[in-house]
């Protein structure tokens, strides 16, 4: 956590939540209160983990998704606890100031709240502040375990990519019958202890329910404008692929810069016009 701060983005955080301290809780439940947005971006590695927490994040999410975005799977359910611990050690080595979440992965929660504690105890260790699991009144249990173990837990409803299987593919969640479900369910998992919920690709409506329903906050990914905050894949944020899901922008061309820095620097090397004097040493 004492790692020198990033040369990109502003070095004064005074205006934003928590100001130019580490976010904590308390930050987190007095922007829902204020009225004040809150920004979530994921990250996988100390490289990039440092360029967001120097440009502002509230908070920084270690996701599952390392596994569609940086393994190379096609979903999020073959990704192993081991992966997560070094991916959420590199990632809090660099943050400063942003509240840093690991997500556990599918098959490290579902057996109990034993199960769960133990999962949750391996990322804390290597420095988490948080840790996010999927699932409703199935998952109560489990948070109430956690949260009275004293490791904060967000919640995450509406599409839960770790459930893709039994949901049906990559579908819309909470419509019709489904939306009164979603709110017990998300009521459920704050009275267990849960700090946030992340909720995910529901009806606007839904999620402005949601987030007027309860006391903590609501963290959005495709779920409209109205939650407290919102949270997108880094990768689909910077534009590192030509694709991106209907529910993102892409704030930049990051894989375009990047393919054509790769390219220029292989035309210099073939030409010989890398490296040139200034690049080496004479004795």
């Amino acid at each position: 956590m004492a790692t020198p701060e990033s040369p990109y983005g502003p070095s004064d955080h005074s205006s934003l939540v928590g100001g130019g301290k580490p976010v904590r809780l308390q930050h987190l439940a007095a922007a829902k209160a204020a009225g004040t947005r809150l920004t979530m971006i994921t990250a996988y590695d100390a490289l990039t983990a440092r360029i967001f927490d120097a440009a502002g994040m509230d908070m920084i999410l270690v996701g599952d998704s390392i596994g569609n975005v940086m393994l190379d799977h096609g979903s999020t359910l073959p990704v192993e606890l081991d992966e997560m611990v070094v991916a959420t050690r590199s990632v809090a080595r660099a943050t400063t100031r942003a509240f840093v979440l690991a997500d556990l992965p599918f098959g490290t929660y579902e057996a109990g709240p034993g199960q769960a504690l133990a999962s949750a105890v391996r990322v804390m260790k290597v420095g988490a502040n948080g840790v996010k699991l999927e699932g409703g009144r199935p998952r109560v249990e489990a948070v109430r375990a956690l949260s009275q173990a004293g490791i904060p837990v967000m919640g995450h409803l509406g599409f839960t990519p770790q459930s893709v299987n039994t949901l049906g593919g990559f579908r819309v969640q909470g419509r019709g019958e489904a939306e009164e479900i979603l709110v017990e369910d998300a009521l459920a998992l704050q009275e267990a202890g849960a700090f946030a919920l992340l909720v995910e690709m529901v009806p606007e409506p839904v999620a402005a329910r949601l987030t007027e329903t309860l006391d903590i906050p609501t963290i959005g990914i495709g779920a409209g404008a109205r939650c407290d905050g919102q949270v997108l894949v880094w990768s689909d944020m910077a534009g590192m692929t030509s694709w991106r899901p209907r529910f993102a922008k892409q704030f930049g061309q990051v894989g375009e810069a990047l393919h054509q820095a790769a390219v220029d620097y292989g035309q210099a090397v073939r030409a010989g016009t890398f490296p040139a004097k200034e690049h080496w040493f004479d004795s």
